[in-house]
């Protein structure tokens, strides 16, 4: 039996039409009709009525529809649960994490990890939320590491995925400062005039936090959108260029605030606590991805004074 017989099979029955499941198979329908005659052959029986229109399936092609359905979710299964078998010895841990935290916290994460166990290679994906989240999806990495906050889940904070807090951070509203060191570029109320802002760009997992915590509250607030971009790094610059008002990681500025380069340009009330998580599949790939996991999740509170690891399903 030819596998590809399965997938005709399953397209005629959800019709009825032998054109139509043709056009959906890219085939012609002569081809199409004799792939279907050769798996009844193979069958040794109808599973098709052809004398209605549209056809429909004979006891025998209900019979078989169950089967063609599980035969074709097996073979879909197969490259997933090689790939698991491959990397039940493989010691390459593969981490997608989000630009920010890419030259920022991972480093220092690793660092901790290997104060308690030894680190193989590590393949790092640096790129936006959005794709990170892809990555996992597809099982084509261990781990994800992002910023997260309750009020914006990711589509990881499901039942099929588990995560660990490894740290704290914080989105600051920030601006350059004036010649007297005050922002140039503040956040103050209603009654002032319209505010530059900086914001980030749809696919950007920052940016899908500040939609849901901060955007209801902004609309009372006169501002001007001035920029858009995907990366935390670059609306620091041009921030740092005196562009506008941004709310950027402090893990990312730190040095900037110190430096006095850059200074917050709002009241407290309008930071934006974030989590830093490690997430995972709960079926993981392999025993050194097994142990990182481990390791994340013990961590001692040193590492992060504000709050230690806690495992959440």
């Amino acid at each position: 039996m030819n596998l590809v017989w399965l997938d005709d099979f399953l397209a005629l029955a959800a019709s009825g039409h032998f054109s139509q499941a043709a056009d959906a198979r890219h085939t012609s329908q002569p081809a199409f009709s004799r792939r279907i005659r050769a798996l009844e052959e193979w069958i040794g029986a109808d599973l098709f009525d052809r004398s209605t229109q549209p056809a429909r399936l004979t006891e025998t092609g209900e019979w078989f529809r169950v089967i063609a359905q599980d035969l074709v979710s097996r073979v879909a299964r197969i490259p997933g649960e090689a790939r698991r078998h491959v990397e039940a010895s493989s010691v390459t841990l593969r981490i997608a994490a989000t630009h920010a935290l890419s030259f920022t916290f991972l480093p220092s994460l690793l660092r901790s990890l290997e104060s308690t166990m030894t680190l193989g290679p590590v393949q790092l994906v640096s790129d936006v939320l959005a794709q990170c989240e892809s990555l996992m999806l597809q099982s084509k990495v261990h781990f994800v590491l992002s910023h997260a906050q309750a009020k914006a889940p990711s589509v990881l904070d499901t039942d099929v995925y588990m995560s660990c807090k490894v740290g704290t951070d914080a989105l600051l509203p920030v601006s350059k400062p004036d010649a007297g060191g005050a922002p140039m570029h503040a956040l103050r109320g209603r009654d002032q005039g319209p505010v530059s802002v900086l914001h980030y760009a749809e696919p950007s997992g920052l940016g899908r936090i500040l939609r849901a915590v901060l955007v209801p509250r902004l609309e009372g607030v006169p501002t001007e959108t001035v920029f858009i971009a995907h990366l935390a790094s670059v609306l620091r610059t041009m921030v740092l260029h005196g562009r506008g008002l941004a709310w950027l990681p402090q893990s990312l500025i730190e040095d900037d605030l110190r430096g006095g380069r850059l200074v917050e340009a709002a009241a407290p009330e309008w930071r934006v606590p974030l989590e830093i998580r490690l997430y995972r599949e709960r079926q993981l790939m392999g025993r050194a991805a097994d142990r990182f996991w481990q390791a994340a999740v013990e961590l001692p509170p040193t590492t992060d004074p504000n709050a230690a690891p806690d495992a959440t399903a």
